[in-house]
């Protein structure tokens, strides 16, 4: 074949190969974030094309066609072989990406799900808490005597200047039994989901009425200062991951109860396989929130400005991350 008619058969592939190397190929996350907008060469079609290019490139060698014509293909297999064969991004990069944008894309495809658990969680705590003010007695209800009298000494004011000589030592055995008891709650939220939903519903609303009345027993009798001061740091990403967790136990349970046109295992697998996920995101939330009261909520000599401050900064973050992360890209299915 001639020179000439080689190029009139190829060049329109050649110019819609290099259009998208120039448009697409220079940033992943810009490219993924305008993909609804681009209307060139699919991605899914780069591979075959660059596979084809290497071929032309190879034959216009072979055939002796002018340096113009094979500099041309030689410039774009190496653009192609660059973009398509680049290292993959580090761990670190796949973990950040997935806790900044593809967790908070996969906890709103679960709005419906987790707008019930929030319900389940959020009504009785406070419920519980209003209810108290009224009734004080309704704690005991809940809690034994002895429990509420534990509680009371936790966050009796008049034991603060001990606590404040905590040693760092102690600061490392409390951060390891919040991480146990922080996964423990938030694994039973979510695995309870296979129970039909139902254990995962009886956990969020024994979590709230508990939860409640602890709040509400100790602003009544006047510790809600020592308490409000200890559970604002970390109260935030413990909260919040405890209701993505019911979120995600609730889809478990629909997935055994109304798994719609699936059958019911393979909408077993599917919510389990999102619910892994959740699981991955939600265990660093609870990590970072028992870090956080292990090591600032029980700085008792903090000032409560300072304090009341970055537990609000949190709540504000935190909220921002489940609204605005990912946004970049269309939100899970």
């Amino acid at each position: 074949m001639k020179q000439d008619a080689f190029v009139a058969r190829h060049q329109a592939e050649w110019d819609a190969f290099e259009r998208w190397l120039d448009a697409r190929a220079a940033s992943p996350r810009r490219a993924r974030r305008r993909r609804g907008e681009w209307d060139g060469l699919a991605d899914e079609d780069v591979p075959s094309h660059y596979r084809r290019l290497c071929q032309q490139q190879a034959l216009a060698r072979r055939r002796g066609y002018s340096p113009q014509v094979t500099a041309r293909l030689q410039a774009l297999m190496q653009r192609g072989h660059n973009v398509l064969y680049r290292p993959a991004p580090t761990p670190w990069r796949h973990a950040l990406r997935f806790l900044l944008a593809d967790f908070p894309r996969l906890v709103r495809a679960q709005r419906g799900c987790l707008w019930a658990s929030l319900a389940l969680f959020g009504l009785p705590l406070l419920l519980m808490f209003v209810l108290i003010q009224q009734w004080p007695e309704l704690a005991y209800g809940v809690m034994s005597p002895q429990q509420l009298a534990q509680v009371e000494d936790m966050y009796d004011p008049a034991r603060l200047a001990a606590r404040m000589t905590r040693e760092s030592q102690t600061d490392m055995q409390m951060f390891g039994y919040y991480i146990w008891n922080n996964v423990s709650i938030g694994f039973r939220t979510f695995a309870s989901g296979l129970l039909a939903g139902v254990g995962t519903i009886f956990v969020l609303i024994f979590n709230g009425l508990f939860i409640g009345t602890v709040a509400g027993h100790l602003q009544a009798i006047g510790h809600g200062g020592p308490f409000w001061r200890f559970v604002v740091g970390h109260s935030a990403p413990e909260l919040t991951a405890i209701v993505i967790a019911g979120a995600g136990g609730l889809r478990l349970g629909l997935a055994l109860v109304a798994p719609g046109q699936l059958r019911r295992i393979d909408a077993l697998v599917r919510a389990g396989r999102d619910g892994g996920r959740l699981c991955v995101g939600i265990l660093a939330m609870l990590v970072f929130a028992a870090f956080v009261e292990a090591f600032w909520s029980s700085t008792v000599a903090m000032p409560d400005p300072i304090r009341f401050g970055v537990g609000g900064g949190l709540w504000l973050l935190t909220g921002l991350w489940m609204w605005r992360g990912g946004r970049g890209a269309a939100d899970a299915r």
